[in-house]
């Protein structure tokens, strides 16, 4: 992936310049697209998203900055934009500069200048997507914490995965780390530079699900769907036996063609992307009883990773804890305190039935309720055995308590859901009966408070 040839798209009425440009672009190793008009530069922008475009402001069915300011309010992240024209106005150059052009080339073009300013643009774009994704890194832990043999092993067969682009299904029980896993193929992969977009496939609505995954285009507004969103990256689908049945024939059919159309538009839309998926179902049974596609299953589970739980590898838990007190330290600015060596081994021994997942709400939970530097053994048995007690009103309340009504219900809702999400083993159906909510509101409840499923 990080070889492959930046795709330019040069969008100009006339024809010996398209030509001109496009072919010194290519002998460059440039992979270029040529465009006549306004319409079909959008359609080809629909189709593929380019990693640079070269616009003329003077064309016949709409001047370049009208088009540049219809795509800055589709609200995607735009790739570079040079603008090109023999006879803009000074208005038509400040305008296209403060919607955001990358720079503006006057004609006849200069084509040692267009080339300079071309690989400037890319190395300048590619800086910024890096800078995003270093930000994105600094809070997402992209490897798994711990060294025993269970996790290396896992680990080592994640790596040789990695170099490969079959679809990968990882199965373990709810918390166990399956989306850590995940995010940890991507980066060892050559798609590491490439979006990692994650979904909770069963926080998404039935009704809305065509439209999250394929996009929608309305009187000519785009809202790009997850699969292009990950373009030239990897898809990860989180519990993807929640899936409905009509999302899963849709979506069989764009991982078989690589292509799709969104909601509402015409133009066959193509995609590279990986697929990724886990589950905590044994997905055979479903297949077996109906409720899921049998050619899907095959389709995403060409390789199956099964994810260990906690349990199984007890010895990892002292250094999922020091990492989660220092997490929290940092990036809650909660006061540090030590576990006890007794509290470690107790731990240790544990049985941990909500796993990775559990242990980090434990370690958050004595953080923000405990006193004292160390986190001794009758505190984490009284953490463990009370989670779903209230803490009595004094000194220690929650840290939420403190924050504006609506940002401390999201609080409290999240981490009810989130405990009653654990108790009912991760079904959301259980989850609605036991909290008394119908099921397409509890969806959009998920959805809104990102609650991984």
């Amino acid at each position: 992936m990080n070889n492959q040839a930046p795709y330019i798209l040069v969008v100009d009425d006339e024809h010996d310049i398209r030509q001109l440009v496009s072919e010194i672009l290519q002998d460059e190793g440039y992979e270029v697209a040529m465009a006549e008009n306004a319409a079909e530069a959008r359609q080809l922008k629909n189709q593929r998203m380019p990693n640079l475009i070269l616009l003329d402001i003077w064309m016949p069915d709409s001047d370049g900055v009208t088009l540049l300011r219809e795509w800055v309010a589709e609200g995607d992240a735009l790739c570079p934009v040079i603008m090109m024209s023999g006879h803009a106005s000074v208005e038509s150059a400040v305008e296209a500069t403060r919607l955001g052009a990358y720079d503006f080339l006057e004609k006849p073009l200069s084509l040692a200048k267009l080339l300079l300013i071309v690989e400037r643009a890319l190395q300048t774009s590619l800086l910024q997507r890096e800078n995003a994704g270093l930000k994105q890194q600094l809070m997402i832990n992209v490897e798994p914490i711990g060294k025993s043999a269970v996790l290396e092993r896992a680990k080592d067969k994640v790596k040789r995965l990695a170099q490969h682009d079959a679809r990968v299904l990882f199965v373990g029980e709810a918390g166990s780390g399956k989306e850590l896993f995940a995010r940890y193929l991507h980066n060892q992969s050559p798609r590491r530079d490439g979006p990692f977009v994650d979904v909770s496939v069963g926080s998404i609505s039935p009704e809305n699900s065509a439209v999250e995954f394929f996009g929608r285009e309305d009187n000519g507004r785009i809202y790009r769907g997850l699969l292009e969103q990950a373009h030239r990256g990897t898809l990860f689908l989180g519990e993807i036996g929640g899936m409905d049945p009509e999302t899963q024939n849709r979506l069989l059919s764009a991982l078989e063609s690589s292509a799709f159309l969104r909601v509402g538009g015409s133009q066959t839309v193509r995609v590279d992307v990986r697929v990724v998926a886990s589950t905590r179902m044994a997905l055979d049974e479903e297949v077996n009883s109906g409720r899921f596609r049998q050619d899907l299953y095959y389709l995403l589970n060409v390789v199956s990773l099964e994810i260990e739980p906690l349990r199984n590898h007890g010895e990892d838990v002292p250094s999922l804890l020091n990492y989660y007190v220092d997490h929290f330290v940092a990036h809650e600015k909660l006061p540090f305190r030590r576990f006890s060596m007794a509290a470690q081994n107790y731990l240790r021994n544990y049985n941990w039935p909500g796993n990775v997942r559990e242990l980090r709400n434990l370690v958050q939970r004595v953080m923000i309720l405990g006193a004292g530097g160390d986190v001794e053994l009758d505190e984490v048995k009284t953490a463990l055995g009370s989670i779903a007690e209230q803490p009595k009103l004094g000194l220690n309340v929650p840290e939420f308590f403190n924050l504006p009504l609506k940002e401390a219900r999201d609080h409290f809702e999240k981490s009810y859901l989130e405990y009653h999400f654990e108790k009912t083993g991760g079904s959301v159906a259980k989850l609605a009966a036991a909290i008394g909510m119908e099921r397409t509101h509890l969806y959009r409840k998920l959805h809104s408070l990102k609650i991984k499923l």
